[in-house]
Order: C-alpha cells, then sequence, then structure tokens
C-alpha cells in the first residue's frame, strides 16, 4: 500500500466523494478518507430518503439568487461551469429514475443509496483508494518539500495537494464535526461564524402556549424578514409543531433570519382579508371562526379567535376595530423566535471558510498553496431544494478540475 498521491481528499460525503471521482478519473492518484462507519449518511437521510440532488430552476448566470454568503457571487464560477444539467446527465448514465417534486427539486424515485452508489462506483472508475473508517490525527505541510503530511490510525501519508470536504457542524448525530475549519484556522485562513442554517425556529412562554396545540398544523404562507434590500420572502408551507415552527417556508427563512428580529407571516396571500371579513358581517350570521375558517385552517381560526372575547360571537355583532385587528393579524402576524433548534435538526450550516481566502476558480487557498476547500465547508449556503447538492458537486468538479497530476 502506497503512502504517496497526488491529492487526498478528507471528508467521504457528497462533495468529497464527487471531487475524489473526478480526479481518479482524470488519472491523479487519489486517497479518500473519512472518519465515520457509513459513507454519506448525509445523503442517504436527505430528501426524506430520497436525495433531492440538484435543482433544475438554478440560473447558473446568476446563482446569488439562491445562495448566501458574505459574498454570494463567489459561487458563480463553479455553478457555471457545473450544472444542474451535468449531473442530471450522470444520474441518468447510471440509469437512475427521478422525477421533479415542485419548484425544480429532483428526487430519486427510489432510495437515496443509488446517489451513494453512483458516486462509489465513479470513485472505482478514478481507482480512487479510500480509508474508512480512518480518523485524521494531524496535518502537516513541509513547506521545503511542498508536500502536507497526515498521521492517520492507518499510520503516515503524504501528498502535495489536500481537499477538505469535511462539512460543517449540522446534524452532530451522523458524525458532523468542525474539523475543516480547524485545518482552515492551523493554516491561517479566516472563516465567518458558522449558525445553524435550514432549521426550524422555536417559539416559548406563555404567548405561544395556544399555538403549541396547533403541532401538526401545515398551510401555504408567505414569510418574510428584513427590510429594504436585505428584505427576504417566500411562498412556502408552515408547519406547527411542539416547540415552535418549521417546514419550508421557515427552513427557508431560517438561513435570513437574525436574532431578535421578527418574521411577518401572511397566512392568506393575495387576499384582501380585510374586505372579505367587511363583506362576512354584512351578509353572514355565522361567528367570526367559522368565516375565517374559509381563509385559514379551522384550528387556527379557533386559537385566533380564542383570543378575544369581542370574535367569539357572530361576524354581524363583531366590532370593525376587533375584525380590522384580525385581517392585521392573518396579513401581517409579526413573530420574534426565541431561537432556532440547533445544529441537531439543521439541515446545513451556514458560514465557514471565508471565500475572500479562497480562488473562486479552484477552490484553492491563496495564501496555502496544494490546500483546498469545497463544499459546506465554505461560505456558501444554499436554499433549500437541492441547491446545496448541487454547491458540493460543482465546488467539488471545479477542484478536481484543478489538481495536478503526476505530483505524488
Amino acid at each position: 500500500m502506497s503512502s504517496h498521491f497526488d491529492a487526498i481528499v478528507i471528508g467521504a460525503g457528497a462533495a468529497g466523494l464527487f471531487c475524489a471521482a473526478q480526479a481518479g478519473q482524470r488519472g491523479l492518484r487519489v486517497l479518500l478518507i473519512d472518519h465515520a462507519e457509513r459513507v454519506a449518511e448525509k445523503i442517504r437521510i436527505s430528501g426524506g430518503g430520497r436525495c433531492n440532488f440538484t435543482n433544475r430552476e438554478l440560473d447558473p448566470r446568476a446563482p446569488q439568487r439562491h445562495y448566501l454568503g458574505e459574498n454570494p457571487h463567489f459561487c458563480r464560477s463553479a455553478l457555471a461551469r457545473y450544472t444542474p444539467a451535468d449531473f442530471i446527465a450522470l444520474v441518468d448514465r447510471h440509469g437512475i429514475a427521478w422525477h421533479e417534486k415542485h419548484k425544480g427539486q429532483l428526487f430519486c424515485d427510489g432510495p437515496s443509496q443509488q446517489i451513494i452508489d453512483l458516486l462509489l462506483a465513479e470513485c472505482a472508475d478514478g481507482h480512487v483508494e479510500r480509508w474508512q473508517p480512518c480518523a485524521v490525527q494531524s496535518v502537516a505541510f513541509d513547506a521545503e518539500a511542498g508536500r502536507y503530511r497526515l498521521q492517520t490510525a492507518r499510520g503516515p501519508v503524504e501528498a502535495p495537494q489536500l481537499v477538505v470536504a469535511t462539512g460543517g457542524l449540522a446534524i452532530p448525530q451522523i458524525g458532523a464535526t468542525d474539523f475543516g475549519w480547524r485545518i482552515a484556522a492551523q493554516f491561517g485562513l479566516r472563516t465567518v461564524p458558522p449558525r445553524p442554517a435550514l432549521v426550524p425556529l422555536t417559539f416559548g412562554g406563555q404567548a405561544w402556549a395556544p399555538y403549541a396545540q396547533l403541532a401538526g398544523l401545515a398551510l401555504p404562507v408567505a414569510i418574510s424578514t428584513g427590510s429594504g434590500k436585505a428584505r427576504m420572502r417566500f411562498d412556502e408551507d408552515l408547519l406547527f409543531t411542539h416547540r415552535g415552527l418549521s417546514g419550508p417556508a421557515i427552513l427557508q427563512i431560517s438561513s435570513y433570519w437574525q436574532p431578535g428580529t421578527p418574521l411577518t407571516l401572511d397566512f392568506a396571500p393575495g387576499t384582501d382579508v380585510q374586505a372579505r371579513l367587511t363583506e362576512a358581517k354584512r351578509d353572514s350570521r355565522k361567528r367570526v371562526a367559522n368565516e375565517l375558517a374559509a381563509l385559514v385552517p379551522a384550528r387556527l381560526a379557533d386559537a385566533w379567535t380564542a383570543e378575544d372575547p369581542g370574535l367569539q360571537r357572530p361576524i354581524n355583532e363583531a366590532a370593525d376595530k376587533s375584525l380590522a385587528r384580525l385581517a392585521e393579524r392573518v396579513s401581517r402576524w409579526p413573530l420574534v423566535p426565541d431561537g432556532t433548534e440547533g445544529y441537531k435538526k439543521a439541515e446545513v450550516t451556514a458560514g465557514g471558510v471565508d471565500t475572500r481566502e479562497l480562488s473562486s476558480q479552484t477552490m484553492e487557498a491563496a495564501r496555502q498553496p496544494g490546500l483546498f476547500f469545497i463544499g459546506e465547508t465554505v461560505d456558501v449556503t444554499g436554499w433549500l431544494g437541492g441547491y446545496n447538492f448541487q454547491w458540493a458537486w460543482a465546488s467539488a468538479h471545479a477542484c478536481a478540475q484543478a489538481l495536478r497530476a503526476g505530483t505524488a
């Protein structure tokens, strides 16, 4: 077994597997190392076990629309050079059936293990050597020799190029760690402080007690946060939970939400609620909750009207001011979350290696030759719906194309 390689990739998740495969197929001698017992657990559990592997609505000419970070434009180059169509072609080549759910989200028809098998087959085609499980105990750089020397649980190994694809802190129960950022810090690279993203939000106290009873209720909403140019809005489904709110609407907005700031929810997008209630007051003798249930689920209508004695009556007897307050709540309900469910429930980690430290063409560290960072380790975070997997494929591809052969 040789201990000399052209490149060592640490992390056998989506980005690491794809980078190792692409580099191996270019003729490089590649070693892929991962500390976990099972390969690519995050792929396996993603998309409800069907793996939402990309999103065909991504516009590589303006990818920043679907990504955030301190410099969203950083991801443009890699995403333009390896597109959703490229990965779809690879999926098709492996005979994997897929379908589009909505908003461009592509899922496997069968289990997500098919994507893992695809990546392992691509690694085999590239003659990638894989050490797993294998802990990396230390990383050092011999500047004179221009080589990275790693001490691992399987012994020492070295290469002139090191790719860090160890992901972020999301879902620690499947082995997520901050290893990649420790390597970045070791070599003097700045990082953007990490935080959970695509994560449920929590609410507490007596004010939330009536809504905790709505756990399991789902409905479409428009949700927004921020102001001016920083304002973000999503039209997605919301889910009430025992501890707060979740569902696609909340996961999307959580990446943009700042602690202490409000969210604004519209439970009847595109509807003039004030006009509907005024019309009902004129024409109906039903209770307010019953009329409101034409716009929102009955359980939510009951929870809202229960808070105001003036609304617990037929709508034709309700005061105009009470109905106006109710209409305002339905259309513009301001809520300030207590916090998030944390990395345990987050789908990804925002923050990571500062993109100013890396080449957007190659993912190589500008001040540390031969050191590359890809995937979730980098301060690039995508929207819900396959965008983070597409960043994994694209950043891995950009890095693999830049790795140099014949250096072992």
